[in-house]
């Protein structure tokens, strides 16, 4: 396939900028121990629906609360000699989640995660925005997914926990991961996302599925051979797997439970 110059200038200048980000965030050095969840996990049954719908307004009158979290987040970064594996995923799926209702929360009432803007317009973005601080050291909210979540875990079912704040988005549980249930959390997160007919619409002979499924397929390849072989290991009504596959717009509305329900 053959690209206009610019776009292989830019297509060039995004791998530069993942590698980097990949880079800047490895081999963070600490001595932290595995910490609790279990404000968080509170905040999100006292603010969260069962629709995954979003109170902001009540996660800023627990202000107090969630600065706690977001602290006890920031002295701790997980390391390979004290915390499990799954203990390293499971925070890192609750600071992304986390320090994304913080970025909300700093700049609302918004429509729109994507109108908090940052920098240059098609390059820097809300998710770029370095306002993360971890034993001192600043992140954003890619170098959390991309920098460490996807390339030290491998683990495609993050896809399916990371909140973007968006109404298209996996929706927000009412739970914080933990590390000791995490396996049983991502399938749910697995299933309740695969069975939203807002996020994915099945039917035996035509899907048309989310934009994660397209945008992050190759995250899923080497475990299955195609997204109907996925589909079908968490969907409740089975899918022919010669069904026609199609991808939805993304709706990037903010999960916002004020007017929703």
């Amino acid at each position: 396939m053959l690209y206009h110059p610019l776009k292989m200038y830019f297509l060039g200048f995004l791998f530069i900028v993942t590698s980097l980000t990949a880079c800047a965030v490895q081999d963070h050095p600490s001595d932290s121990q595995p910490i609790s969840h279990a404000v968080f996990d509170s905040l999100l049954r006292q603010h969260v629906s069962e629709a995954g719908w979003v109170d902001y307004q009540g996660f800023i009158r627990d202000s107090s609360k969630f600065k706690d979290y977001l602290q006890l987040l920031s002295q701790n970064y997980p390391n390979d000699r004290n915390w499990s594996k799954n203990e390293q995923i499971a925070y890192w799926i609750n600071a992304y989640n986390a320090f994304t209702i913080k970025l909300i929360m700093d700049h609302y009432p918004v429509a729109s995660i994507k109108d908090i803007k940052n920098g240059i317009p098609f390059v820097n973005t809300v998710w770029d925005i370095k306002f993360i601080n971890i034993e001192g050291a600043e992140y954003d909210l890619n170098n959390i997914e991309h920098g460490i979540l996807r390339p030290k875990y491998q683990e495609p079912r993050i896809h399916f926990a990371v909140n973007c704040a968006s109404i298209s988005c996996p929706k927000l549980q009412r739970f914080a991961y933990t590390g000791t249930k995490l396996d049983e959390q991502l399938d749910k997160a697995a299933r309740d996302f695969i069975n939203d007919s807002a996020k994915n619409k099945l039917s035996p002979d035509k899907v048309q599925l989310s934009k994660i499924l397209n945008w992050y397929w190759g995250d899923f390849k080497d475990q299955y051979d195609s997204r109907i072989e996925l589909i079908n290991k968490y969907a409740e009504s089975k899918v022919n797997t010669d069904a026609e596959v199609e991808f939805l717009e993304y709706d990037w509305g903010l999960n916002d439970q004020t007017g929703m329900e």
